[in-house]
């Protein structure tokens, strides 16, 4: 069965720097985003519990600060969130607050979602702002957070908010109505997919370069955040962003794509697990230590063959098959200097190797996730 909104109790609605601000005048599109509030209302009437993750600061301080039309370096981008973000908190202030609802601002980074003690106090900051009414209004923290401006990560921040707190579906307002077998700016032949049921290699390659203009993310960002979404059990729509009321025709059936969620549900910790978005190192693994992780196994060191990237005990890894297949990640035991010196051995000669006797996995099971 294809998802909805309708049916849906829990709700993250992404929207990009284009659709906030208008190119022009580096101005807020107040008309439009009065229509987006009415749209969220009319959820929020019927129960339903919505978040939204905008887009807009860097863009919005753009010509207060002399910014309009410059390549900007990244210090410059630091000093356009701090002034736009003020800005963009008004916006959504002024246009939630004119259908009786009260916005909230809430300034996470990917790290944020990340590290554990941080991750559970936004969750539960963001389900108490919800149980009071609030329709929080989350941006990454750019004034400080260099990856997420250098790559223009807020379709990966939201998938990371809809899966941390279990929401239903997560619907990416876009400059297009959908994901297409190709550009269809460009390529006539371009077929609209409806419906993705999986993400499969084809479809992860059908992501393109950004658009010209505010927006830094594109299809590709688009995919990545359906893959960690899906992943948490969430239905995830691109949806044509560039209209009126453009949730209100999303509810209409209006023209999108759905991806369907991952049959098989995880929980709240290997949801965690699986969304870290840049893994610390990796791990290659022989094929019998794979077969072991499939059955249900943890990662003992003797199935490891080789071990790259700097990484500590307790951050993420990806776990790799010899041919360079993904097939999980997990949380290490080990730093990736000691999983080096006891890679391929046998748990009886770690303290021969360490000088310490130390868990007899690299990866418990209970840490670990497989794709």
């Amino acid at each position: 069965m294809t998802p909805s909104l309708a049916g849906a109790k829990r709700v993250v609605v992404k929207i990009g720097s284009a659709l906030i601000v208008d190119s022009a005048t580096a101005a807020p599109r107040e008309a439009w985003l009065a229509g987006v509030a009415e749209d969220i209302a009319a959820i929020v009437k019927r129960g339903v519990e919505v978040m939204v993750v905008s887009s807009g600061a860097i863009a919005l301080a753009r010509r207060q600060l002399g910014f309009l039309g410059a390549k900007l370096k990244l210090e410059e981008k630091q000093a356009a969130a701090a002034v736009g973000q003020i800005r963009l908190a008004q916006a959504w202030s002024e246009a939630l607050g004119a259908v009786g609802i009260t916005a909230a601002q809430m300034l996470l980074t990917l790290d944020d979602t990340e590290d554990r003690r941080r991750y559970l106090n936004a969750r539960a900051t963001l389900a108490t702002l919800l149980g009071l009414g609030c329709v929080p209004v989350i941006n990454e923290n750019d004034s400080v957070a260099t990856n997420e401006i250098r790559f223009g990560d807020n379709d990966r921040l939201a998938a990371r908010v809809a899966a941390m707190m279990q929401a239903e579906v997560l619907v990416l307002l876009s400059d297009i109505d959908g994901l297409y077998t190709a550009d269809p700016r460009r390529n006539a032949l371009a077929a609209h997919l409806p419906v993705v049921e999986a993400l499969t290699p084809e479809i992860m390659a059908m992501g393109g370069e950004p658009p010209v203009g505010f927006s830094s993310g594109g299809m590709k960002t688009k995919l990545i955040a359906a893959e960690i979404a899906t992943q948490a059990g969430v239905a995830m729509a691109i949806a044509l962003g560039h209209r009126d009321h453009p949730l209100a025709a999303l509810e209409s059936a209006g023209k999108c794509t759905w991806f369907l969620p991952a049959p098989e549900g995880r929980s709240a910790r290997k949801n965690w697990i699986a969304g870290h978005l840049a893994a610390a190192g990796a791990v290659v693994v022989d094929a019998g230590a794979v077969r072991a992780l499939k059955k249900g196994s943890s990662l003992l060191p003797a199935g490891i063959k080789a071990v790259s990237g700097v990484f500590e005990r307790g951050d993420a890894v990806d776990i790799l098959a010899v041919d360079g297949a993904r097939i999980g990640r997990g949380l290490a035991a080990y730093s990736s200097g000691d999983a080096a010196l006891i890679a391929g051995h046998r748990s009886e000669d770690f303290e021969g190797l360490l000088g310490w006797r130390g868990r007899d996995e690299v990866i418990h099971r209970d840490d670990l996730v497989l794709f």
